[in-house]
Parts: C-alpha cells; sequence; structure tokens
C-alpha cells in the first residue's frame, strides 16, 4: 500500500494471510503555511516522496511476491496539471486551507435547495470545489492552460495514479469514488460527476476531469519509469481516501459499525449500507467504499479540524510540552484537581462537525492564577475527547440503529496516549476497541487491491479494550461547560465588533 498523508508519504507491505505489516519506508513532506490560513505543498513533492518510499522498500522484500498496489491519500486536496508537459501549475491547495472563505461567502446566496441532497455535503472551505475555483479566478498559468484545452484536475489519488501509470506518456487519468464524494462535485447517488454541481462553481467543461471508478479495480499498471521500474508491469488495483481505509482496515463492512482515527484531525466514520443518509445535525454524508461491481457503501461521517495538531500546537508553538507523550502524562496530573475549570476549544481555523462556523477560533477559558501546563495539557486532550462526543450525538439523531453502539474502534498517532485513551471511553460512555497493529488505514488499502486481483486479505482482528468507567459526579456539568466555551468561540473572525 502507499499511503500519502498530510504529513507523510509511506510504503507498506502486507502479508495478505495475517494482515501484518512486514515492511514500511516513509519520508516527510513539508507544508507552506506563510500565509495565514494558507496551506499548500508541492505536488512533485508528493510524487517524488512515494517513489522514494518505494525504492527504500524494494530492498526489504522480493518485489516479485507483491501481487497488487492499494493507494489512500489525504482527502479534498487539490491539484491541476499540464497535460502535455506534467508540471503541476500551481502548488497542491491542502485540505485545511482556508483561502477560500470568501467564495464561500459569496457563493451562500445562491446555493441551489437540493445542494446537501447532491453532494451530501456543505458548503466549505474544506472541499475541493472552491479551492479549483481559486485556482481558476486567480492563477494565470491555470487561466492560460485552461484556455488551451489542456488543464487536469485531481485530488492527490489522481495524481498518484496519473504518475504511478506513466504521466505524459500513458498515464491513466481516474479516481475512486470515496475521493470523488470530497469534491463537491459528484452525485452522491450516481456516483457521477454532476453537471449542476460543475456549473454553480462555475467549472469550464474543458477543464479534465478523471473518470470516477470502484475502490477495488485495476486502474493500470506501474509504468518502467517508476523507481527504477523495479515495480513495472505490477497492478494498482485499490483505491481509497485515508478515512474511508481506516474504515475498510478495521473491518467496518456492515451497516451500524464506526470507527474513529485521531490524526492531524479526528474523523468518526459510520456506516450506513447501501443508502445515503443525509444528516439533519451537521454530519457529512460520504461514500464509505465501493467494491467492483458491487453497490456503492455509505457513511455519515463528524470531521473535526484539529485533534492531534493540538499536541503539535503546545510543543511547536507554545513551547509548552517537548515531546508528545508529555501531553498525556502532565494531563493526568491535572486529573485529581476537584477545581479544574479550563476549557480548551481548538478552533484555530473554524469549526467543523457539527457547527460549520468558519468564523469561530480558539479559545481557552477558565484561567485562574493557579491554571498550570498540567491544567492546558488535560484541557486539550479533553477538547478532542468532547468534539467526538458531540459528532456520536449527532450520529445517534440521524440514524436510528446508532443507539445500540457499544464500542467504537480507533486509530491514529492519539491513541499511543492511555491518558487519552480512557478520558475518550469515559467521556463517551462506550468502550473503545484499539487495534494493535498501527497501520490499519493502508491495511484498508491493501484489503481493496487484494480483493480487485483474487488474494484474500486478512484484516485485524487483534483489539485492545479500553472500558468505559463510571461516569464521576459532575461529568455533565463538565460538558456542559464544554458546550458553552464553544458558544463563546462562535463569529470572531471577521468581526468588527463595532459599538450598536
Amino acid at each position: 500500500a502507499i499511503d500519502q498523508g498530510t504529513s507523510s508519504s509511506r510504503a507498506l507491505v502486507f502479508d495478505a494471510k495475517t494482515g501484518g505489516c512486514i515492511a514500511s519506508a516513509s519520508r516527510v513532506i513539508k507544508k507552506d503555511e506563510q500565509r495565514d490560513g494558507w496551506v499548500e505543498q508541492d505536488a512533485t513533492e508528493l510524487f517524488s516522496s512515494v517513489e522514494e518510499c518505494l525504492l527504500e522498500i524494494s530492498a526489504k522484500i522480493t518485489v516479485s511476491a507483491v501481487k497488487a498496489v492499494g493507494i489512500t491519500n489525504q482527502r479534498e486536496t487539490t491539484i491541476l496539471w499540464d497535460k502535455s508537459t506534467g508540471i503541476p501549475l500551481y502548488n497542491a491547495i491542502v485540505w485545511q486551507d482556508q483561502r477560500t472563505a470568501g467564495i464561500v461567502k459569496q457563493l451562500e446566496p445562491s446555493l441551489p435547495t437540493d445542494f446537501r441532497d447532491l453532494c451530501g455535503l456543505p458548503l466549505d472551505t474544506y472541499f475541493s470545489a472552491t479551492k479549483l475555483k481559486w485556482l481558476l479566478d486567480n492563477c494565470q498559468a491555470v487561466q492560460d492552460c485552461v484556455a488551451a484545452g489542456n488543464c487536469m484536475f485531481g485530488t492527490v489519488d489522481t495524481w498518484l495514479l496519473w504518475k504511478l501509470t506513466g504521466g505524459v506518456e500513458e498515464g491513466r487519468h481516474v479516481t475512486d469514488v470515496t475521493n470523488a464524494s470530497r469534491t463537491m462535485l459528484m452525485d452522491i447517488r450516481t456516483c457521477q460527476w454532476s453537471t449542476e454541481l460543475k456549473t454553480f462553481f462555475g467549472i469550464p467543461d474543458s477543464i479534465h476531469f478523471p473518470t470516477i471508478c470502484s475502490s477495488s479495480q485495476i486502474y493500470g499498471h506501474v509504468h518502467s519509469s517508476v523507481a527504477n521500474g523495479q515495480y513495472e508491469g505490477l497492478p494498482l488495483a485499490g483505491c481509497l481516501g485515508d478515512q474511508q481505509a481506516a474504515l475498510v482496515g478495521h473491518g467496518c463492512l456492515s451497516a451500524g459499525s464506526a470507527k474513529s482515527t485521531y490524526g492531524t484531525g479526528c474523523f468518526m466514520l459510520y456506516n450506513t449500507g447501501v443508502e445515503p443518509v443525509k444528516s439533519q445535525h451537521g454530519l457529512l454524508t460520504t461514500v464509505a467504499y465501493k467494491f467492483g461491481d458491487e453497490d456503492a457503501h455509505y457513511a455519515l461521517e463528524g470531521a473535526v479540524a484539529v485533534a492531534g495538531d493540538i499536541v503539535k500546537w503546545l510543543r511547536d508553538r507554545m513551547k509548552i510540552i517537548s515531546t508528545a507523550s508529555e501531553s498525556g502524562e502532565l494531563a493526568a496530573a491535572a486529573e485529581d484537581d476537584e477545581d479544574f475549570d479550563v476549557m480548551f476549544v481548538p478552533a484555530f481555523s473554524g469549526l467543523k462537525a457539527p457547527y460549520w462556523e468558519a468564523d469561530a477560533r480558539g479559545v481557552i477559558i477558565g484561567l485562574t492564577y493557579n491554571t498550570s501546563r498540567e491544567h492546558i495539557c488535560r484541557a486539550a486532550l479533553e477538547s478532542t475527547c468532547f468534539q467526538t462526543k458531540e459528532v456520536l450525538e449527532s450520529m445517534k439523531k440521524d440514524s436510528a440503529t446508532q443507539d445500540g453502539m457499544k464500542m467504537l474502534r480507533v486509530d491514529g498517532g492519539m491513541t499511543a496516549s492511555p491518558y487519552f485513551m480512557q478520558k475518550l471511553a469515559d467521556i463517551l460512555h462506550v468502550d473503545i476497541a484499539c487495534p494493535r497493529m498501527a497501520e490499519i488505514t493502508a491495511l484498508g488499502a491493501a484489503y481493496a487491491a487484494g480483493r480487485a486481483v483474487g488474494v484474500s486479505v486478512a484484516l485485524d482482528t487483534d483489539v485492545n479494550v479500553l472500558h468505559h468507567k463510571q461516569t464521576p459526579a459532575g461529568e455533565d456539568s463538565h460538558y456542559r461547560r464544554w458546550k458553552a466555551a464553544v458558544g463563546r468561540c462562535k463569529n470572531w473572525h471577521g468581526n468588527s465588533f463595532e459599538e450598536t
């Protein structure tokens, strides 16, 4: 599996019989955040880092034993390139990027009444369509390439698949339904590009859009120009957005099963089966996966922008901690403080699910002379638990069968913290199952690839279960304080606060 994420690119090899990871390689990816709210990456580096991982891993395995390759990737990140040269026309605009807030406000008055019915998503900077529109409106190189009829559009999976299959020479321009469902440009029911949505965003027909495929089929074969030809002819046979790949990797293949991933952000997906469920409570309707000619399966998703990033912020920006693990150790030291009253809402770039408040900004409230870094760390980790609880409550309201959930499967970097894991179980009032094999997202992509070539890949069932403890007195009051803190962070950015 190739796993191209926001912070790193990786290549991993799995034993199909056990589902275990037997070899891996990784490269750190740089982000350009020089302007407030702008997040970009070098699309050329995204591919070269993947190629470097493939070269490194070839020395650790017998490449001829590999049966197929699956791809999983950061979603929504938008790339445009020249079909004739293969050169990106601008940096990749990353899913976290907020520059299109003005476009969202401009489009809101004319939003079609059936917009959510069509694409399953709210109008937001998070998704690909507004990023594509910004590039069309502001980048001369893009405008010239569109006029010449050579502009190709894709998310990260599309860019990687095109490059891996030969690029300019004979590259396959394809995407899968899970990634396409994150663009605001795909009809969520037909799983095809929507002319109505493209017209609403002003996307010209001359832009080349990728063919939408299933999540498990042979899209093409690795070209001889990739990684010194060592993988030539190997089928590229699986493709899933990272959160959907984690859902598959956890084995959540039946309606009513759910997982939550704690990486840069927090993403909870709940499998709703073969019918899309329209959320009335701030969640996203998305495609969970589609295997070959089978019906697409759908999911409700709660997307939280800041989860693991809050620990990174404490470490790199505020210098409160020196290592990520220190956050849990400090938080635990504040656990017995009966007067603890600090709330930290990390709305650094607005709030996602279930609020979708782009103008919200972060707030730490309840500070006193006695507040210490231990209290700040506890409030930071609890913020991810409370945001998860809000998403879980929305899922209960949107899906009648969700009330019976007794266990939530989790993965991601934050699950390495024992304090966070137990706090999550206690605040959610459900048991938490964490797989002992950490590479769940990549395993999901490998599973999809194996399925397409007739190889059965075992999904991990060896999990560590944390049971939730009896809710202590005052816990509900603590959650109400969290909700009050969220209310105080809204409508901050762009508000002139003029006297009335």
